[in-house]
């Protein structure tokens, strides 16, 4: 059905397209996904102590106000990531600021945390709790005039109803944003945050998303830090602001940041990377250009004990868990293995 509407979608502005999906998922006109492969033994693991159906998230933007959780639970995801939220409401970025590259199946956003700010998603989580595993991505509001502080006020509000909360220092659509990426400035900001978590005697799993565009350097200070702070998973990767000489649609080089395929490759060597330096230590969930089973593949044998994806489901429809999970049984079943979790780091 969804091969029939896309190229109807695909005539609306994407970020008009995105509201009319949210509203579609919040008033139950998404049909309920034939899913043959529910329940498979192939694909069942645990994240943070707790039984997941499968390692396939949906990755924060997609659901930015904790709208629709529960109806992205019932499409087949493992867990969700709701968010970024900021502590207080913002606009985010003058429109137009989403970007359809179909030839590349890409989209390129320049958002900016647009969302209705903390206590607004609190409260929204709180009337209708999750049937799922419920992360919460939090960042800064633009005009602050203390980024750490916003992260503590953020995880504050969220560490009693989230499941884990991630600590997003990589959008390239807030200024200076990606400064976290230096171990110093990294450092002090998750010794802060352990702190709190002391203080209000909470052991919610904490975890950072990533840049997809630093370097090898970067990548052993990051590991480092996130080693020293006991981190308890790290997300490779968020959009990037470069990777575009190899695309064709005429907007690529509008602002932003670039998700998709064209990142699908860069994101599994830098997922490589980091396991090699984390060698279990540190769980990975993976994330760029996921959709399709061999997509998902090529991120665990980088080493990726999860996966998430969001502008996958853009171009393959709300059943794209089902296709990944009947491509990916064929794989898996090809390699003899009863649990995916059996392929995870084996690239070499």
């Amino acid at each position: 059905m969804f091969s029939n509407l896309r190229s109807l979608i695909f005539k609306l502005d994407p970020e008009t397209a995105h509201s009319l999906a949210i509203k579609s998922l919040k008033f139950n006109f998404v049909p309920n996904i034939l899913d043959e492969d529910k329940n498979n033994p192939l694909f069942k693991t645990r994240l943070f102590k707790k039984d997941i159906e499968n390692p396939i998230g949906i990755a924060a933007g997609f659901d930015k106000n904790a709208e629709v959780y529960n109806s992205l639970f019932k499409l087949g995801f493992g867990f969700v990531e709701v968010g970024t939220v900021t502590p207080l409401k913002q606009f985010g970025n003058p429109k137009p600021r989403v970007f359809r590259l179909v030839e590349d199946e890409a989209l390129i956003n320049r958002l900016g945390f647009n969302n209705l700010g903390a206590k607004n998603v609190l409260d929204r989580i709180k009337s209708k709790r999750q049937i799922g595993i419920l992360g919460v991505n939090i960042g800064p509001n633009k005009d602050t005039n203390d980024r750490n502080s916003d992260y503590i006020q953020c995880f504050k509000t969220f560490h009693e109803i989230a499941d884990y909360m991630t600590i997003n220092i990589s959008s390239p659509n807030t200024e200076n944003l990606r400064n976290f990426h230096d171990e110093l400035k990294l450092d002090k900001l998750l010794k802060m945050i352990n702190e709190k978590k002391k203080d209000l005697k909470t052991s919610i799993p904490i975890v950072v998303k990533v840049s997809p565009d630093i370097s090898d350097q970067d990548i052993s200070k990051i590991s480092d830090v996130l080693l020293d702070n006991n981190i308890e998973a790290v997300i490779i990767s968020n959009t990037s602001d470069s990777t575009r000489d190899r695309l064709s649609n005429i907007l690529k080089h509008q602002k932003g940041g670039l998700s998709g395929k064209p990142i699908e490759e860069k994101s599994t060597n830098l997922i490589d990377k980091f396991y090699n330096i984390l060698k279990g230590r540190i769980k990975i969930i993976g994330v760029g250009g996921v959709d399709s089973g061999i997509s998902a593949y090529k991120k665990f044998l980088a080493g990726a004990d999860y996966v998430q994806l969001y502008t996958g489901m853009v171009y393959r429809g709300p059943n794209v868990v089902g296709i990944i999970k009947k491509e990916l049984k064929e794989l898996l079943l090809k390699d003899g293995v009863k649990n995916f979790t059996e392929i995870i780091g084996k690239k070499r």
